[in-house]
């Protein structure tokens, strides 16, 4: 019997939240398996919440990190994706059943047996350990191939908030050169989605309801507008020109106004979550024949197409690249918004005496 091999992490052993050293058993590889050295992982408002308990969730001790770029170090007898040496990604998904009617169509983010790659269990009852760890092992099918081409400090953001924003501009049309889209929200996934927005071609106007944001929108990320929610002028002055707007926000929303922007039979994609009831103007929506919608994360398959095409238009998020030691201050700031706009942890460096590379 092979000796069980140990990880090394940083978690949350409870609801403050506070995350220090951890070691946890490796989930023994199986045949369809990769292992991988991690060496970056981005932090997501996901991993605030969970680690936190925001969402009463937690399933302490949280290894968080969803956005996680290695290098594989040992593959399985049955891989045919990777070979040892490879740059690969894995996002949210760490399993799925693989069979249903979701995951026939490459849904597999819509699969009711979904496991997350942190803070859950496999079926077989072994715990799932995120990013913020030396060694993750998963199914090769829940990995990308990541390009040459992408500087890896900056690839992780890109495997959750990249393909969260990139799933549904191209389920909903919004890959036409051409069209105008709204991006309510600029943090993590809001400037992803106005980088890609204006890859596809599209014009591109950011809804916000902070004034400040207008010269980063616009100069650093390409917007090619900018408007204040509670700027009545502006408001009108933008009705029914959008195609369709993708909402970003973590917070409250006042439907009404965002619906009045949109065109005859544009859409609302929700794409960031409240905890808060929403208010849903139906009359708007019927006599426009317009919608609220929403999606989440994306499959593997467009998950691949997604870091394909981000590097061939050079699509990368703005990022901090921050220490593991310095993981609790990102936390702290990325709870009051101080970031621009994704805390990126340099994994490899917290653990280079561990294993003895």
């Amino acid at each position: 019997m092979e000796e069980e091999e140990t990880g090394h992490a940083w978690a949350a052993r409870d609801s403050t939240g506070v995350l220090s050293p951890f070691a946890f058993p490796l989930r023994a590889m199986k045949g369809d398996d990769i292992t991988l050295k991690v060496l970056y992982c981005g932090i997501c408002l996901t991993d605030l919440c969970t680690i936190k308990n925001y969402w009463r969730n937690a399933k302490y001790p949280v290894v968080p990190g969803h956005e996680i770029v290695g290098v594989v170090t040992q593959v399985g007898r049955v891989v045919h994706k990777f070979k040892i040496g490879d740059k690969v990604g894995v996002g949210y998904m760490a399993g799925a059943c693989r069979s249903c009617d979701n995951c026939r169509v490459d849904d597999e983010n819509y699969c009711p047996k979904l496991v997350p790659v942190f803070n859950s269990f496999y079926p077989d009852g072994t715990k799932t350990y995120g990013g913020f760890a030396d060694m993750v092992v998963v199914n090769e099918h829940f990995a990308v191939r990541v390009p040459e081409t992408l500087p890896l400090d900056k690839v992780g953001p890109l495997l959750c908030a990249g393909t969260t924003v990139y799933t549904p501009m191209k389920q909903h049309g919004l890959d036409q050169p051409g069209k105008h889209l709204g991006v309510v929200g600029l943090g993590g996934l809001g400037h992803l989605a106005v980088k890609f927005g204006k890859a596809f071609g599209l014009r591109v106007t950011v809804i916000s309801s902070t004034p400040d944001k207008e010269k980063d929108a616009v100069e650093l990320l390409g917007a090619d507008s900018f408007i204040v929610i509670s700027n009545a002028e502006q408001m009108k002055a933008a009705a029914g020109t959008m195609d369709h707007i993708v909402s970003t926000s973590a917070g409250a929303l006042s439907f009404s106004p965002l619906v009045a922007l949109l065109k005859t039979h544009g859409k609302i994609i929700m794409v960031g979550t409240s905890t808060k009831p929403m208010e849903i103007p139906s009359f708007d929506l019927v006599s426009g024949g317009k919608s609220i919608v929403g999606s989440m994360i994306g499959g593997m398959k467009v998950a691949q197409e997604m870091i394909e095409f981000a590097s061939e238009h050079r699509v990368t998020p703005e990022v901090e690249v921050v220490r593991m030691e310095d993981v609790n201050l990102a936390m702290e700031r990325l709870e009051k918004g101080d970031v621009r706009y994704r805390f990126v942890v340099d994994v490899a460096n917290a653990f280079h005496d561990s294993r003895g590379v």
